[in-house]
């Protein structure tokens, strides 16, 4: 039997529930985190996970990172950076960058809430916000920022079944992530292990 599609009121039960845990990208790498110097000092980013309603259904808004970058170049993620000095508190960074970035102004996105927060191997930990977009946004990527502006789907993202694991050789050994390619968009890394944290949240919602 099929199930049926999410709904923004399923989604703001998900980001409303208890924490799944935090996750990092050494959930699947124990050496790599075996390796670090204890009590290293991690700087604080944030991002947002926008999703807006279609008439197929709700999508995630995702871009594709400029690949005139020196760090993550072409890579798909989420709006956000680094909180600043200037920044009031995480979600003020991933407001401020996802409007830089997309050009998604704060009075276009209400804020369901924070989800469980990921630490990166790059020593960032991230907070990801969830947040409704008005369905009349229209993207302006930062052209020295972002290639480009897409959206994928909610169900496709939350399904188990799509959360495949990867891996690349560093240094002579191997490195595993979560990914979820999705047309000819390859979705892995930190981007996907927030996704897969979000979906453990669905699936432990009580069942209505």
């Amino acid at each position: 039997m099929l199930k049926p599609p999410i709904s923004k009121q399923d989604l703001a039960r998900a980001v409303a529930g208890p924490s799944v845990g935090g996750s990092s990208d050494f959930d699947l790498n124990p050496d790599v985190a075996a390796s670090l110097p204890p009590g290293r000092r991690l700087r604080p980013a944030a991002v947002l996970c926008p999703v807006i309603e279609r008439p197929s259904g709700l999508q995630v808004i995702l871009t594709r990172r400029s690949h005139r970058l020196r760090h993550h170049s072409g890579q798909v993620a989420f709006p956000g950076g680094k909180v600043d000095r200037g920044d009031a508190s995480p979600l003020d960074a991933a407001l401020r960058e996802s409007e830089e970035e997309i050009g998604l102004s704060r009075d276009q996105v209400d804020i369901l809430g924070a989800i469980d927060g990921h630490e990166t191997v790059t020593g960032f930990t991230i907070t990801p916000f969830v947040g409704l977009v008005a369905p009349d946004f229209t993207p302006v990527p930062e052209a020295g920022e972002v290639d480009e502006v897409f959206e994928a789907p909610l169900d496709f993202l939350m399904a188990p079944e799509n959360h495949r694991k990867g891996w690349r050789s560093w240094r002579g050994s191997r490195r595993y992530f979560y990914e979820m390619p999705w047309g000819r968009h390859y979705i892995w890394g930190a981007t996907a292990r927030i996704l897969k944290g979000l979906s453990l949240r669905f699936a432990a919602l009580p069942a209505e």
